[in-house]
């Protein structure tokens, strides 16, 4: 039997392996799904990567393997993808893809599920995966029981999400992606909070540069980044601008 954790950086994962190592409970190999922007820009926030970094020795010296898993395809080759069949618009035909649409995600399932995919299916023998849901999360637990062989250490010590993110920060393990977000995410997404695009902003602008430059691309079937709500990129960056220059 292998003993598999599946850890996204998060409150509740991460707590998961902290229980584990209070407890002993068998535990042979983290797995941690990278999305990636382009080839060298990694699509989670320079600050919770740093935050990935830093937990990983800390597991390593606690015993267990730390994988990092990555897709061929990055959310860049998403975006430039051309379409050649489109099923329901033809006129679609030769078109890129562009910006994902809400709800909709391609770079979910091609770039983050693909290789969490393909590492399950590598695995010749009986698992138990442990996730992190609290035990506040009746529906999520739900869930668990009829996936079989999936655990959570939190309802089995009794963690709320509450819980859960004390026991993170009473051991230096909470990630830096809390002090502005409920919750971590790809930096590009279209369903992120103002505040969070206004932490980008201030704190990575060459990153909101780079969408600005993807939205003056021509042929683009998602021509706009938040194409739901028709919002521009653009225009949150001048939104703040102007903010920035009333306060001053």
């Amino acid at each position: 039997m292998r003993y598999i954790a599946s850890w996204s950086g998060g409150k509740d994962s991460t707590a998961t392996i902290i229980l584990a190592h209070l407890h002993n409970e068998p535990l042979d190999t983290i797995i941690f799904a990278e999305v990636m922007f382009d080839k060298e820009t990694s699509g989670e926030l320079p600050e919770q990567m740093a935050f990935i970094h830093r937990c990983i020795p800390v597991f390593q010296e606690w015993g267990y393997e730390v994988k990092i898993l990555r897709s061929e395809k990055t959310y860049m080759d998403c975006f430039h993808h051309v379409v050649e069949k489109p099923t329901k618009h033809p006129s679609n035909k030769g078109k890129k893809k562009g910006f994902v649409r809400v709800g909709h995600c391609d770079v979910q399932r091609d770039c983050k599920l693909k290789p969490i995919r393909d590492f399950w299916k590598s695995i010749n023998e009986d698992v138990v995966q442990y996730i992190g849901i609290a035990k506040d999360e009746h529906k999520r637990l739900d869930r668990v029981v009829k996936a079989g062989n999936q655990v959570s250490l939190l309802e089995k010590y009794g963690y709320t999400e509450q819980m859960a993110l004390d026991l993170c920060m009473e051991y230096g393990l909470l990630s830096p992606i809390y002090g502005m977000s409920p919750r971590g995410g790809c930096w590009f997404c279209p369903n992120m909070r103002i505040n969070e695009l206004r932490y980008i902003y201030l704190k990575h602008r060459e990153l909101l540069d780079k969408l600005m430059e993807m939205e003056k691309e021509p042929n683009l079937i998602g021509d706009i980044w938040n194409n739901l709500k028709r919002e521009r990129i653009t225009d949150y960056v001048e939104k703040f601008e102007m903010q920035d220059r009333n306060s001053e």
